[in-house]
């Protein structure tokens, strides 16, 4: 009787501790199916903006499945737990228990091999490639800005030689034909072209410097990202190698439990 009553605290205590982990488990399984769902994006792999989205859908994807992999961990454990607790206190143990333990070992298997090298290296591949692609655009902007940098400082020195253009000015400005506003930027303009005619090479100083800011915004940006690329794949990679460690280490324990379990009822 006394055996009795001392094994119905363990066995709610079982029950509660599998319910949890199974649902653990399920969600999960769930969150990652929806995530690896590729949206329906036009364009094809020749298309840029496709390729663009496709690396970053799969850099979501696998980021998702490292951050949120230790939720189906806990619930495996859990469900573990609760077939311990079972063989420890001499529970009889269901038929499609054992189905589902099979099932939770297999699926410990698949998701330590899949932390273990798949995930991280689709991870870090992503992530490379994208990274990749930034450096692209920032080089990009970069050339735009010099091209209009030198662009601007050549109508600039036209300007400049151009008497007829300079005196057209003067007499806008003189004759009150614009106000406001406008007035204003011409009088600035009429300022700074007399100061540059004054003296030329302040032009060429005020090119380079802006030359030489763009080209220091632009080594910043890519130590930028190349950091932010190094930082991640970090984090990623040790998470997905300690999510790896994990599941396969709980596989290797239910499977020597499973073991025990055996033995134990056999000694019964």
């Amino acid at each position: 009787m006394k055996a009795a009553n001392s094994r119905q605290p363990s066995s709610v205590a079982s029950k509660i501790l599998k319910l949890v982990g199974v649902i653990l488990i399920v969600s999960s399984l769930v969150d990652y199916a929806v995530f690896l769902i590729p949206p329906n994006r036009p364009g094809g792999v020749d298309d840029p903006q496709w390729r663009l989205n496709f690396l970053q859908w799969q850099q979501g994807v696998t980021g998702q499945l490292i951050d949120r992999g230790v939720i189906p961990m806990v619930g495996l454990a859990l469900l573990f737990a609760g077939y311990w607790i079972d063989s420890n206190s001499g529970i009889a143990r269901k038929g499609w228990e054992d189905l589902v333990r099979i099932g939770a070992l297999i699926l410990s298997v698949i998701l330590g091999l899949s932390f273990l090298l798949p995930v991280p290296l689709l991870n870090i591949n992503s992530l490379r490639l994208l990274n990749q692609e930034a450096i692209a655009r920032i080089n990009q902007r970069a050339t735009q800005v010099e091209t209009q940098i030198a662009s601007q400082s050549a109508q600039v020195t036209a300007l400049l030689e151009d008497s007829k253009k300079l005196s057209e000015l003067d007499q806008a400005l003189r004759s009150g034909q614009v106000q406001g506003e406008q007035q204003a930027r011409l009088q600035a303009l009429k300022d700074q072209l007399q100061k540059l005619k004054q003296d030329p090479k302040a032009l060429n100083a005020q090119v380079d410097a802006a030359k030489t800011q763009v080209r220091g915004g632009k080594l910043e940006a890519q130590k930028q990202a190349q950091g932010e690329l190094w930082k991640t794949g970090i984090r990623n990679g040790l998470s997905s190698l300690l999510l790896a460690i994990g599941y396969l280490s709980i596989a290797a324990l239910g499977l020597t439990g499973s073991g025990g379990s055996r033995r134990k009822a056999q000694a019964r």
